[in-house]
C-alpha cells in the first residue's frame, strides 16, 4: 500500500548500467581484492594438432566471460568471416541469447560500429531497435543516409549478462572488429560508444571525439569519426548537439 506497484526495477537497473558504461565506468568490482597494476596473465597456447580449446564452464558463461576460441589467424574474406562470426566457434557462442550480426550492404562507404545489442534488439531482430533505434534512424536521416545505406556492426554480437563488454575480454573482440573493417574497406567507420570507440581507436571516446582518426586497411587509409551512442543521447538530450558536430564531421569531404 503507498507504493507504485508498477516500478519496474530490472528495467530501470538495466537502464543504469547502460548509462554508466556509456558514459565510460564499465568495470565490474567484486568482493575480493584485486591488484589492478598486474600484468595480464599470458594466453594459452593452443596445444600442437589442431586440439580445439574447451568451451567455457557454468562459471565462465554466469560471468560473461569468453571462451579461448579465438583463431591466431581469422578468416580472410568477408564471406568467410561473416560465416565464422556467426558459428558455434565464434568468442560469444556460450553466451546466451541470439547472434546480432551486421545489417545493410557490406561495401557501404559508411560503416557504423556499436558494442553490443541492446535489450530491445532481441524482439527487433536487428540491432539498434526501439526507442534507440528511432533516434539513430534521425540521426542517419540528418546526414542523408538510411539503414539500408550503411554497414552497421557490433563489436560483440551477443549482448553480455551484464550488458555491456567485460573489459577483461574488450581486446580480442577489438582485433576481430578491427579485422572486419578491414575485410569490408569503408570510406569512413563511425564508432557510436565507449567501448566501440575502445574497440576500432583504442581510445576512450570523450578523448577520442573531434577527430578524424586515421585507420590503415587494404583499400587505404579511412576516417574514423567517434561519437555517442543514441542511448546516451535519450538519457541526456543536451549532448544531440555534440553529436551532430560529429556526424558532419563523418560526412566531412567523403567522396
Amino acid at each position: 500500500m503507498g507504493a507504485d506497484q508498477h516500478f519496474d526495477f530490472l528495467g530501470h537497473a538495466a537502464s543504469a548500467l547502460d548509462w554508466w558504461a556509456d558514459a565510460g565506468v564499465d568495470m565490474l568490482v567484486d568482493d575480493a581484492p584485486r591488484d589492478w597494476l598486474a600484468p595480464p596473465e599470458p594466453a594459452a597456447v593452443p596445444a600442437a594438432g589442431g586440439h580445439t580449446p574447451p568451451r567455457a564452464d557454468a562459471s565462465a558463461i554466469a560471468t560473461g566471460a569468453l571462451p579461448d576460441t579465438v583463431p591466431a589467424t581469422l578468416p580472410d574474406t568477408l564471406e568467410a568471416f561473416a560465416a565464422w562470426r556467426s558459428s558455434a566457434d565464434a568468442p560469444e557462442s556460450a553466451w546466451r541469447g541470439p547472434f546480432l550480426g551486421p545489417t545493410g550492404p557490406a561495401d557501404a562507404a559508411i560503416m557504423i560500429v556499436v558494442d553490443c545489442p541492446d535489450p530491445d534488439d532481441a524482439h527487433g531482430g536487428h540491432l539498434l531497435s526501439g526507442s534507440v533505434g528511432k533516434l539513430f534512424d534521425r540521426m542517419l536521416a540528418a546526414i542523408g543516409l538510411a539503414r539500408d545505406a550503411v554497414y552497421l556492426v557490433p563489436v560483440c554480437a551477443k549482448r553480455p549478462i551484464a550488458g555491456r563488454m567485460p573489459r577483461e575480454v574488450e581486446a580480442r573482440l577489438g582485433d576481430i572488429a578491427r579485422h572486419h573493417v578491414r575485410l569490408a574497406t569503408p570510406k569512413r567507420v563511425l564508432c557510436l560508444g565507449n567501448a566501440a570507440s575502445r574497440a576500432i581507436t583504442g581510445t576512450e571516446m570523450p578523448a577520442s571525439r573531434g577527430l578524424l582518426h586515421g585507420f590503415n586497411h587494404r583499400g587505404g587509409n579511412i576516417g574514423v569519426v567517434a561519437s555517442f551512442h543514441p542511448r546516451l543521447l535519450l538519457e541526456k538530450p543536451a549532448l544531440k548537439a555534440e553529436a551532430w558536430k560529429d556526424l558532419q564531421l563523418l560526412m566531412g569531404n567523403l567522396t
